[in-house]
Order: structure tokens, then sequence, then C-alpha cells
């Protein structure tokens, strides 16, 4: 999704998938929304269908990051166009915790999604070039991790990143590195078994495929949008129903 990568060479079906996982993102946190200003009691945070629908959504999200180190950097690693991608991520992380501490300064978003995706993108650079089962075995490690290596050691908060505490921080949006480090190897190994000339080519034509890719090409500004957006109109009709 939003890793950094170049833009000369994209592939639509690519930026269709992008889109697709923002969709569903778009529609967990407009339920999520709900219930947080109270129009709804839906358990998104507690009922297990919408844990693992976020799951599933943060997975795919991440499996695309590998996906799109494969195909930016799979012939030779362009330190330009990635630190300067990488650049605008970390800022923009830093602008979500920034943001959250008035928002929900219970839930601050310390290490989200955004920060996960800024190290698993340099991390990943390391795994472009290793044997395909040697990323497939790290990956499977990274997911296996937290239930046989958590413990109260890793609790101080400078182990935030790491996903390994025995007690979590509460957090709107908590994405450690193990295991979701994980799905970005798995993306890593899906794009390196599927050489870039055997991704499918085709041009979007009808005008949902069409809106996908667009939000695809510009995820990284659709991320940080839709959710001020969503809480946006709902603090209006919130207020409107007070007022009524």
């Amino acid at each position: 999704m939003l890793a950094p990568s170049p833009s000369s060479a994209r592939i639509p079906f690519v930026d269709m998938l992008r889109g697709i996982a923002l969709a569903a993102m778009a529609i967990y946190h407009f339920f999520w929304d709900l219930e947080f200003f109270g129009f709804a009691d839906l358990g998104v945070t507690t009922e297990l269908h919408w844990l693992a629908f976020a799951r599933t959504v943060a997975a795919s999200f991440l499996a695309i990051v590998g996906i799109a180190l494969v195909l930016g950097h799979g012939e030779t690693i362009k330190p330009r166009p990635f630190l300067r991608r990488l650049t605008v991520i970390v800022v923009a992380a830093g602008a979500i915790t920034g943001l959250s501490t008035f928002i929900n300064p219970k839930a601050i978003i310390w290490f989200g999604m955004l920060h996960c995706i800024a190290v698993s993108s340099v991390i990943g650079l390391l795994f472009l070039r290793l044997p395909v089962i040697v990323v497939i075995a790290a990956g499977m490690a990274c997911i296996a991790a937290p239930y046989f290596l958590t413990s109260s050691i890793f609790n101080g908060p400078h182990w935030l990143w790491l996903g390994l505490a025995s007690e979590i921080m509460p957090s709107s949006d908590y994405t450690p590195l193990l295991p979701w480090f994980g799905y970005v190897l798995f993306g890593i190994t899906l794009a390196r078994v599927i050489s870039p000339h055997r991704w499918p080519l085709w041009p979007p034509r009808d005008a949902v495929s069409k809106a996908l890719c667009l939000a695809g090409r510009h995820s990284l500004l659709v991320y940080l949008a839709h959710q001020p957006l969503l809480m946006g109109a709902l603090w209006l009709v919130a207020r409107a129903v007070d007022r009524g």
C-alpha cells in the first residue's frame, strides 16, 4: 500500500488492491466511529468477527507493502525515491501520534499502521535478495513470535514497537513489528514468486475499478484524510442530534 517505492511503472492491479484495502479500512473505521460517538453498540473492538475483519484489513495493507518493495526495488534498490517516500510516511506517522493525543488521549497512537509501515519498509529491504524459503520462514517466525516470546521484560515503553509485551498500552491503532512484519514478508514472497510481467496489466474500465485504482495511487492521502472526514461528519451529526 504505502510502501516507499518509485511510481514510474505502476501496475493498475496492485493499485486496485490498495484501493480495495482502503475501502475495507474505511468501512471498519465508519462503524468504529459510530460506536465512538455513541450511535451504536456494535462491539467493534471486542467482537470476534470485527476483530478478524480489522486484522484481515491490516494484514492486506502490509502484504501490499511487501509487494510494492519488490516491484519498486526488485532489480536494484533506488535510494532517492525510497527515502523521499519514507520521509513522508514518517512525518505522517508523527502527525497521527500528535493528533491522537487530542482526539483520544486515553488511547494515543504511539506505534500504529504508518509507524509499522515505515519500519517494515526499511527492514524489508534486507529480505529482497534472500532465498524465498528464508523469507517464508522469517515471516512465519514473526507471526508466531508473540505466542511464544511474550514477556513482561518487554513491557517498557521503549519496547512498544516490538509487540512482545505482556501488558499492552491502550491505543486506537497498535500495529507492532511482531507479528505484523510477517505479512510484509509474505507480500515480498508473493511478489518474488510472481514475476513483474505476470501481474495483470489490464487498464481499469468501469467506474468502480477506476475509483479504486485512483485511491490506490494516492493511498497515503486517502489513508490520512478518510478518518478525519468520517469523524468530522459524524461529529456534526452528533451535534445536530444533541441540539434537536
